[in-house]
């Protein structure tokens, strides 16, 4: 009885090893959940005219600050400043996250199939999907 077994001729020495890629694949995905817990842990501050916001590593929220005696709450012009300037410290301290996310989680998420620079994703003998 001959072996039909399609991936017969892919073990071996210096072969396909489906054991050694889903193990990989097992680490790299724990990897993967031990820098996304560090990113939530990680509090980021931005910071625009007086105006200074926290987020979480993952880009929540969860803090404003306003220095006292920066703006007038009874002049209109001064608390549209005071908005613009919470949007500002808003986006400083967004990219500031996503420079930290990259960073931690560049790496890993760039782990496909295909070959360097290739974001396209690539099967085994360099078949395209």
């Amino acid at each position: 009885m001959s072996d039909n077994n399609p991936f017969g001729g892919l073990g071996g020495e210096g072969g396909f090893d489906l054991n050694a890629m889903l193990e990989q694949a097992q680490q790299m995905q724990a990897q993967l959940v031990a820098a996304q817990e560090e990113l939530a842990a990680t509090t980021v501050e931005g910071s625009a005219g007086g105006v200074t916001v926290k987020l979480t590593g993952t880009g929540e929220l969860t803090d404003v600050a306003v220095s006292p005696g920066s703006f007038d709450g009874s002049d209109a012009d001064s608390l549209t400043d005071l908005g613009d300037l919470v949007v500002a410290a808003y986006r400083d301290a967004k990219a500031r996250v996503d420079a930290l996310a990259s960073e931690a989680l560049g790496p890993l998420a760039g782990g496909g199939l295909g070959g360097p620079g290739d974001d396209s994703p690539q099967l085994p003998g360099g078949f395209g999907v």
